[in-house]
């Protein structure tokens, strides 16, 4: 699910501090685009944390209705695609049970088939997801 969430970025002597008021979080980055991409990562980070928690995702607010605080605060959008970040960023190995005919398996051991492997570009192809 791609989304756009409001940021608040407030210049600081090293850079700038972003507040992302849909998450309650900060994040900082010494440049405006370093600032702009560590809260696009903050915002990912915690979507995925909260779908693996089973948690839904905070709805944007309308960018109209963040006020700053001061007068040097800039803010704007910041867009997250939550499965392409998960897929870029979530490398996590899980375990799965899979069951396969007695003398499938041997035959795949024998020609030292990695099965793991065979089974994730199958996944990949029935779910129309290719490598980047």
């Amino acid at each position: 699910m791609k989304n756009s969430y409001p940021i608040i970025l407030t210049p600081d002597d090293v850079g700038y501090v972003v507040y992302i008021p849909d998450f309650n979080i900060n994040t900082q980055g010494d440049t405006l685009t370093e600032a702009i991409e560590m809260a696009r990562d903050a915002i990912g980070i915690m979507g995925i944390d909260m779908e693996d928690e089973h948690e839904e995702l905070p709805a944007p607010t309308a960018l109209n209705s963040v006020t700053k605080e001061s007068a040097d605060d800039v803010v704007t959008l910041v867009d997250v695609d939550f499965a392409e970040y998960r897929r870029q960023h979530d490398m996590r190995s899980v375990r799965r049970n899979v069951t396969l005919p007695c003398w499938l398996d041997c035959v795949a051991e024998k020609s030292g088939i990695n099965v793991s492997a065979v089974l994730q570009k199958a996944l990949k192809a029935e779910l129309h997801i290719t490598d980047r």
